[in-house]
């Protein structure tokens, strides 16, 4: 049986090492996969969030494009030079990027100009033109004046907007009106690094605009127009790195930007800029070791769940490892009691039947044969009545089935009639005994007398012949009764001692040979226990072993 068991624990043990090798295995694997899968995904990031860098960064100018740009038309051609630096001031100011803007403050009359465009009797031309910088008021420079003798010619700017603004007016169907988006399109002009915006006129002055092209008509009001060009500077694109961890550097660049650096080290991706700065684009780096810092936050997290995994893994090997032997164990506990258990029954029963088969035969029995065959029957008898009984009152104790009765001991006369009944069943065991503290004491005496007994018969049991001796204890330390009982036997192995209170544990070794149930220590430990105390043991191997038990005073 002992083989059977080495065996089921290597068993369970290779299986286990089995199990823990092949999760560790796929753990690792799960690892590398897991930080391959973040370095893929990183990598995707590092040319998918660029993005989000170009939407945040060119933010300022869609804003400035799409809502402060086309507060001038709210002015309806009025803007004079001091409104116009007012207005230039808050634009530099909200946004960087804006370098320079020049204001054409600009008439539309059917008169001819000298300096502007004719078209018909239309006619449109610069009253007076501004220069604005950063430094409003103090970089304000008029460039032109009706009032000037010197000669000016307006720029492209002015005469491409002018040129819309004919286009739009000759192509006009007065009985449709055209959707805000068609006006924004044809009254604004988007070039490289520039915006020229003409304020979009009503719509009663289109069709004044129209017929003044169409026909001579007598003079009429000059209409006012206010033209704007923005000149922007891309370098002043305030860049928004939103993934500082995945973009180590972002620039402005022009689109044909090549870099002589092209280390393998590094890691590129660009996107170019929109509408005005449709020339430009933002060029991201890093290098590869910094972006292996993001690689790292991102793999973290999904290691230490695969960690968490692991060790639960680990857990449940463990525990199913451990439950295995359990099993193993109890298994084999079962099995040695109820072999045990059987052997005990069978060798009284044998004995009774062989007395009974003689006396059967017998055809006259002398007085000494009736005496010797009635003895062998009541020893035998009062043995299975006694094993009953053990496992009866353990079964009971167990389950808290019975009370304890109370009554007063006179502990010296209960150590001495316990003596007296095992040297008289053991004629060479040798039992000594100490009262200090106390006389009497209140307890049950039946259950304090299977304690007792099953402690001597441990003692006598498990000695060698020249050794068979018990020294018993009783003192009251400390209004508690401590009772000590001490052999010379052979002791205990201390990897044994955490074992011997269990049920149906037997130490292995040539005094357990003839059988035993392994229920005297147990039976001992729940008697203490449903007494209210506590047992305990020391022993050294070849020297002797010593149970405490200690149990509460009642006087």
């Amino acid at each position: 049986m002992t083989l059977d068991k080495k065996s089921g624990y290597r068993k369970n043990f290779s299986l286990g090492v089995t199990f823990i090798v092949l999760i560790s295995i796929l753990f690792v694997l799960s690892l590398f996969l897991a930080f391959n899968f973040s370095k893929k995904s990183i990598e995707n990031e590092f040319v998918s969030e660029k993005v989000n860098v170009l939407e945040q960064s060119i933010k300022p100018y869609n804003d400035f494009f799409q809502n402060k740009m086309p507060e001038i038309s709210y002015y309806n051609g009025f803007l004079d030079s001091a409104t116009a630096s007012k207005f230039v001031d808050t634009i530099v100011l909200k946004y960087p990027f804006v370098s320079r803007v020049t204001f054409y403050d600009t008439e539309v009359k059917n008169i001819p100009v000298k300096d502007g465009m004719n078209v018909g009797k239309l006619s449109i031309g610069p009253k007076s033109i501004f220069q604005f910088g950063k430094n409003v008021p103090a970089d304000s420079i008029r460039l032109f004046s009706e009032a000037d003798t010197r000669s000016f010619k307006v720029g492209d700017d002015f005469n491409t907007m002018a040129y819309k603004l004919v286009t739009f007016v000759d192509q006009l169907d007065t009985v449709v009106v055209p959707s805000q988006e068609e006006l924004f399109t044809n009254f604004s002009v988007v070039n490289s690094n520039k915006i020229t915006y003409l304020n979009i006129p009503r719509r009663e002055d289109l069709k004044i605009y129209k017929d003044m092209m169409r026909r001579k008509l007598n003079p009429l009001p000059v209409y006012q127009q206010d033209m704007l060009v923005f000149q922007l500077n891309p370098n002043k694109i305030k860049v928004v790195n939103t993934r500082p961890l995945l973009y180590q550097k972002i620039q402005v660049e022009p689109l044909t930007y090549d870099p002589i650096d092209t280390s393998e080290e590094n890691m590129t991706t660009e996107i170019a800029l929109p509408g005005a700065f449709s020339d430009f684009k933002l060029y991201l780096t890093s290098s590869k070791s910094y972006v292996k810092r993001e690689i790292f936050i991102y793999f973290m997290p999904i290691a230490l769940v695969l960690l968490l995994v692991y060790g639960v893994l680990l857990l449940v090997a463990f525990l199913i490892y451990r439950n295995l032997n359990i099993n193993s164990k109890m298994f084999k506990l079962q099995y040695d009691f109820v072999n045990n258990l059987t052997h005990e029954f069978k060798t009284p029963v044998s004995v009774i039947k062989i007395a009974g088969n003689n006396i059967k035969s017998a055809t006259a029995l002398s007085q000494k044969e009736q005496q010797l065959y009635g003895k062998i029957l009541d020893e035998e008898a009062d043995k299975l009545n006694g094993l009953m009984n053990k496992l009866l009152a353990f079964t009971q104790i167990e389950n808290k089935a019975i009370k304890l009765n109370q009554e007063t001991v006179n502990i010296r006369d209960f150590i001495e009639s316990t003596i007296e009944s095992h040297t008289l069943k053991h004629p060479d065991f040798q039992m000594t005994y100490e009262v200090v503290g106390f006389k009497t004491f209140i307890t049950d005496p039946v259950l304090l007398g299977s304690l007792f007994d099953n402690l001597a018969e441990n003692a006598y049991k498990y000695s060698k012949p020249e050794n068979k001796k018990l020294h018993i204890s009783a003192k009251l330390i400390k209004g508690v009764l401590v009772f000590r009982f001490a052999d010379k036997g052979i002791g205990i192995a201390s990897g044994e001692l955490n074992n011997i209170f269990k049920k149906f544990f037997r130490i292995q070794n040539e005094y357990n040979q003839m059988g035993s149930v392994g229920l005297g220590l147990a039976f001992c430990k729940e008697l203490v226990n449903f007494m209210e105390g506590e047992i305990s043991v020391k022993s050294k191997v070849g020297s002797g072993t010593e149970f405490k038990i200690v149990l509460p005073f009642n006087s």
